[in-house]
């Protein structure tokens, strides 16, 4: 090979490694998590909407690899299901989460709380260990062995509201340990207690059958 096509040859690679670096940090960019934008919780197919308390609960599963594709960790790989929660508070007082315990029950009635982050983690770092009944004293978390990236989404996704101030919708995602469950949604209710007005008065529960969900036709 001549002087001349060699010196051209390495000017190339030289302009086209920066480039495909540049482009690659780029896509991983692009992996980070971004929370879906919440409607009004009784446009959801599966909602329970408590019209004289002016209260409706709503939940989006995401299931199906479509829709999870918004994450970056890979749940159903390691035994959760992540279920968009959303509720819209149409009074005209606020009403308080604080109290507030969630809880997914399986067809054989099975009670499954929300995962906590450091279930998650443990899970993500240890996937053959049970997050329920793993009797070893984990640390609270496994220093090395979850992402920056996956930290900051199992920590951003959550739903973390306290409250729902009127007129407005609060939403985030609740990741429930459906491990061994081969259908999890199949016949199964969500409940939520512990919601109260401005008053401390605790609004009747809120339930929701999943097969809500489950049969609204697909979209072609």
């Amino acid at each position: 090979m001549s002087s001349w096509l060699l010196s051209s040859s390495r000017a190339r690679t030289s302009v086209v490694l920066p480039v495909v670096l540049f482009s690659a940090l780029l896509g991983f960019a692009g992996k980070h998590f971004v929370m879906p934008a919440a409607r009004a919780a009784n446009t959801y197919p599966a909602h329970d909407e408590h019209l004289t308390e002016a209260v409706t609960l709503a939940l989006d599963p995401y299931d199906m690899p479509d829709k999870a594709a918004i994450f970056t960790v890979h749940y159903s790989e390691v035994g959760f299901i992540p279920i968009f929660v959303v509720i819209s508070n149409d009074g005209d007082q606020p009403v308080s989460l604080a109290g507030a315990t969630a809880q997914l029950v399986t067809h054989d009635r099975a009670k499954i709380p929300p995962a906590t982050e450091d279930d998650i983690y443990r899970r993500i770092s240890n996937p053959s260990a049970g997050v329920k009944t793993n009797p070893l004293p984990w640390p609270k978390k496994v220093k090395g062995a979850v992402s920056k990236d996956a930290e900051d989404e199992i920590q951003n996704s959550q739903f973390a509201a306290k409250a729902v101030e009127p007129h407005s919708t609060q939403s985030g995602f609740m990741f429930f340990d459906v491990s061994g469950i081969s259908a999890p949604l199949a016949g199964a209710y969500f409940y939520l207690t512990g919601v109260r007005d401005s008053k401390g008065n605790e609004l009747m529960y809120f339930e929701v059958p999943l097969e809500k969900y489950l049969s609204v036709p697909s979209k072609p």
